[in-house]
């Protein structure tokens, strides 16, 4: 099995795809613009408290106060605040927490106006992205993830991943992380820590230790509103989460990228620094991996399940649901109840991977094909579970009920991306009329002999859809091969499904997109 992550610089910041055998199995879009990422950490002010809600407002720099609730506090909080108005304050560099007297820890059953006051500044960490019309959902517990360990300051617990089950196991790591952590830290021992020598668990703690002292020493002259300390780059994030002896390349098409994600991996796993390529090829990078059509089959409304059958996708504001449906393989098995089970397990595999795909998080319930056996309904549901193994978002998954409904919460951090496949009509832009499509190689023709007739154009690409490509290039006296003789240059064609059908765009010897004057 194969796993390859593919990521593409666009203007708007970055697209990255994981592949496991060719199949896109996860897609994130990196948007330059989204300052409020999961993980990051900020001096926020109160602005209000609710009693009410037993909750705070925070002001992180976003449109809309970010949500904190007292549960949400950590039992330390007030040694938190105690340090953050110490560090401001220059009584100490905020580094060794050692050095800081703790506090006692407040009430489970509190109220906040007892520990938060207005206009008070505290250090906040992301825990949820900004959704719809909501807010940051913050938390004062902070936390730093690495590849093997997540470092919490002001805890002083050593915890391991319930994963990890060999009893000897579990005492090694214990003790060995509990003999090199730094005092007034605590250590969350992450599932891929298993088997891993203490070197590599140094290196990791070290790594997340210079990462705080950094971020205190910005907040001695911080401001509010201000971004302390900032979670690695969506791309960096996903290779500390997926990245294991399986991975057999990283490809990217961006040297800033490059050089981030190899700096990266030399960091997290130095024998892995081979896998990260550079790519320079004359076709678009999600082109030549085949992600772009992927990505056009994947995000529509009617996904089609491998095997026959096809699912229907609808969102609502309170849940997500899922349709199954048989399509073509109503006729293929012996009888009714063999094809729905056939169907269903098969259309499980699909719906957990749209679930990671879209990052679909809350409430989701799927339809499926009805079936009257429990022991099949145990079956679907079984096949469920192990499918959704590999998700890394918290998800709980309940039985089919009796009408056939199977009932999925997912974990939702960020907003669920969505890609709009249904491509507007570039030549009436969405109006229903357009220009006979047969005339759309007289216009293309025009546009060249204006550009290099008039313009003079020294080289000339054209990014069209693969059918305009098809009909330019075809045939041994094709008309790219016409306008060869015509005009004595070689003009380069290049296939991007990106394009709706009948669109294209102009590109000069430099890459720059020609604008080109309204008819």
């Amino acid at each position: 099995m194969s796993n390859e992550l593919v990521i593409n610089s666009t203007q708007e910041g970055c697209r990255i795809a994981l592949l496991r055998d060719k199949s896109l199995v996860e897609f994130h879009q990196e948007v330059d613009t989204n300052k409020f990422t999961v993980g990051d950490i900020y001096l926020g002010t109160v602005r209000k408290v609710v009693p009410g809600l037993n909750a705070a407002f925070i002001d992180v720099g976003y449109e809309k106060d970010a949500f904190l609730h007292y549960l949400d506090l950590g039992p330390q909080i007030r040694t938190l605040n105690k340090h953050v108005r110490n560090v401001i304050a220059k009584k100490n560099n905020g580094q060794q927490l050692g050095k800081t007297n703790a506090e006692p820890d407040i009430d489970k059953h509190g109220k906040i106006n007892q520990v938060l006051n207005r206009n008070q500044q505290v250090l906040v960490q992301i825990v949820k992205e900004p959704i719809s019309t909501k807010g940051p959902r913050l938390s004062c517990e902070l936390s730093m993830a690495g590849r093997y360990l997540i470092l919490v300051p002001f805890s002083s617990v050593v915890n391991i991943s319930k994963k990890i089950t060999d009893k000897n196991e579990r005492k090694r790591l214990s003790r060995l992380v509990s003999s090199i952590k730094p005092e007034g830290f605590g250590v969350i021992i992450r599932t891929v820590a298993s088997g891993k020598e203490v070197a590599e668990l140094d290196r990791d703690l070290r790594n997340l230790v210079e990462t705080w002292q950094e971020g205190m020493k910005k907040l001695q002259n911080a401001k509010p509103r201000e971004k302390i300390i900032g979670e690695v780059g969506r791309a960096s994030s996903l290779l500390r989460d997926v990245l294991n002896e399986s991975f057999d390349s990283i490809v990217t098409d961006d040297d800033e990228i490059f050089s981030e994600v190899k700096s990266y991996i030399q960091t997290i796993a130095p024998n892995k620094e081979k896998i990260v390529k550079q790519y320079h090829g004359k076709i678009k990078l999600f082109e030549n991996y085949g992600i772009e059509k992927q990505l056009k089959s994947l995000f529509g409304q009617s996904v089609t399940v491998p095997g026959g059958g096809y699912l229907i996708i609808e969102h609502t504001e309170a849940l997500h649901v899922i349709d199954v449906n048989s399509g073509n393989k109503s006729n293929s098995e012996k009888d009714q109840e063999t094809t729905a089970l056939s169907v269903n397990k098969q259309a499980v595999g699909e719906i957990a991977r749209q679930l990671r795909l879209r990052d679909m998080g809350g409430i989701i319930v799927v339809d499926f094909i009805d079936m009257r056996s429990s022991e099949n309904k145990k079956a679907v549901y079984q096949t469920m579970r192990e499918e959704m193994k590999t998700d890394r978002a918290k998800h709980t998954i309940l039985p089919l009920t009796k009408f056939g409904l199977m009932q999925i919460t997912r974990q939702r951090v960020r907003p669920e991306l969505n890609i709009v496949t249904k491509e507007i009509c570039p030549t009436c832009q969405g109006k229903g009329k357009v220009t006979p499509s047969i005339l759309i190689a007289d216009q293309v023709e025009r546009d060249v002999d204006y550009l290099l007739g008039k313009q003079n154009e020294k080289s000339l690409t054209i990014a069209l859809h693969p059918y305009l490509h098809a009909y330019f290039t075809n045939g041994l006296f094709s008309k790219r091969v016409d306008w060869f003789f015509k005009h004595k240059k070689w003009i380069h064609l290049e296939k991007d499904s990106s394009l709706g059908m009948m669109e294209y765009h102009f590109y000069n010897k430099a890459g720059e997109q020609i604008e080109l004057p309204k008819a």
